[in-house]
């Protein structure tokens, strides 16, 4: 018997009778089950219930063993004393508070329906990490829509909370943020973290002033990278390097990176992070207004077309300085922009509705997800091998969530899908 299936029946109440009593025969009466309590202190909070004729509120501890309150050494610790009930799987010594008295216990194992842990332990029989995938196929597909619902809404949520940090730190300047994490989105994971902090180093409401100028955006960003650092190689670096020394100056830019930071191998040289300032640069050359036009589109259209602006003449035909190619480098791809606006946009538009407390700006990005195409990558091809329909960036992102949050950590209990294999008989 595992704890955090003795968890789940408490929470739900999945008891085989509806009149219960005490390891001491004292009639109990459940009202309601308290709240799951995630940090330390007794597994649920502010439960109420009724032993004999006296109405108890306070909170519950769950072991599988009486004696597990021992081992643990809850009777010395004061935090348990507001325990109004121990619920045990078996009961073999009693639980005592600090000054002694003895806490009522319920015993589950002769309430359990046995089906239930039947099914608990084969859906956690060893096989593929999508461990639910075996009879994924007899689950009510309502019940799978609202978990990928529930998963994809979290997977904003956790997003929007990082956004929100970042928020905090630039003193709720919006405008920042939304440069921080779109430099973020160019680094396309390889090199995620150096355009995070190339966007940190050059504040934006600085290049707001440049926008007229791409010029003189390209070599501010190309100067804060580190890549101006050197002697340069050919006219066009030196012309850069000549702008990018007036301005810092002017400025009094400094903290920029190092060249060392940007990693060039094994990438396709149209991905080369030289490639992606260039492409960025022209980006908010174009758009100055950056947050107010991620939140104010009307249509998603307007936004691919933004993110398909070319960049300068000088990188259609160098992937580095000095080294020109006979192959022409087109502007920004579409996965790549799908790519941005799944991962940037997206969480913006959240962040702003949690801020806001605005539904309609979190509807949006929903939206935006369900007009992305879906992503293709093997954790994808795994659940559509179980027969799942998987249309959207809405949906990938959900069973991308599902996967990572609840199937890699077995989370099968806390799951829609996996409560509702084990309920079934």
């Amino acid at each position: 018997m595992e704890e955090a299936f003795l968890h789940f029946i408490w929470k739900f109440q999945h008891f085989r009778t509806s009149v219960h009593s005490t390891a001491d025969g004292q009639e109990l009466s459940i009202f309601h089950p308290g709240h799951r309590n995630t940090d330390a202190g007794p597994d649920f909070l502010n439960a109420r219930i009724k032993i004999g004729e006296i109405t108890w509120n306070g909170h519950v501890e769950i072991h599988v063993m009486a004696s597990d309150w021992l081992r643990h050494g809850h009777q010395h610790d004061k935090a348990y004393d507001n325990v109004i009930l121990h619920v045990v799987w078996e009961n073999d010594i009693p639980a005592t508070r600090t000054d002694g008295n003895i806490i009522p216990t319920l015993v589950l194992k002769e309430l359990l329906s046995p089906h239930l842990y039947l099914n608990y332990k084969k859906l956690l029989e060893p096989g593929d990490e999508i461990l639910c995938g075996k009879f994924i196929g007899q689950v009510k597909s309502l019940t799978v829509i609202n978990m990928a619902d529930r998963a994809v809404a979290g997977r904003l949520q956790e997003r929007a909370e990082a956004i929100l940090r970042e928020l905090f730190l630039t003193e709720g300047d919006w405008e920042e943020v939304a440069w921080r994490y779109l430099c973020r989105a160019f680094g396309f994971r390889t090199n995620t973290d150096a355009f995070f902090d190339l966007g940190k180093s050059l504040p934006f409401k600085i290049l707001k002033k440049e926008c007229r100028n791409p010029y003189t955006i390209e070599a501010m960003m190309f100067g804060q990278a580190g890549f101006l650092d050197n002697e340069p190689v050919d006219e066009y670096q030196a012309k850069l390097k000549m702008e990018y020394d007036f301005k810092a100056k002017k400025y009094n830019l400094e903290k920029r990176l190092h060249s060392y930071r940007w990693k060039f191998l094994r990438l396709r040289p149209a991905n080369f992070p030289t490639v992606r300032i260039s492409q960025l640069a022209a980006i908010i050359s174009a758009q100055p207004r950056l947050f107010s036009f991620f939140t104010d589109y009307q249509d998603s259209r307007e936004l691919r077309k933004a993110f398909s602006i070319r960049q300068s003449l000088y990188w259609h035909e160098h992937y580095q300085f000095g080294e020109k190619t006979s192959h022409r480098i087109g502007n920004l791809g579409k996965n790549s922009i799908e790519s941005v606006l799944m991962n940037t946009v997206a969480p913006l538009l959240f962040a702003w509705g949690i801020h806001r407390d605005d539904d309609a700006s979190k509807e949006k990005a929903l939206q935006l997800l369900g007009e992305l195409p879906a992503e293709s990558n093997s954790i994808i091809s795994k659940w559509k091998l179980l027969g799942l329909e998987i249309k959207s960036a809405c949906d990938s992102q959900a069973f991308l969530e599902l996967y990572k949050e609840y199937c890699l950590r077995k989370r099968c209990l806390e799951c829609s899908i996996g409560m509702e294999i084990i309920r079934a008989k």
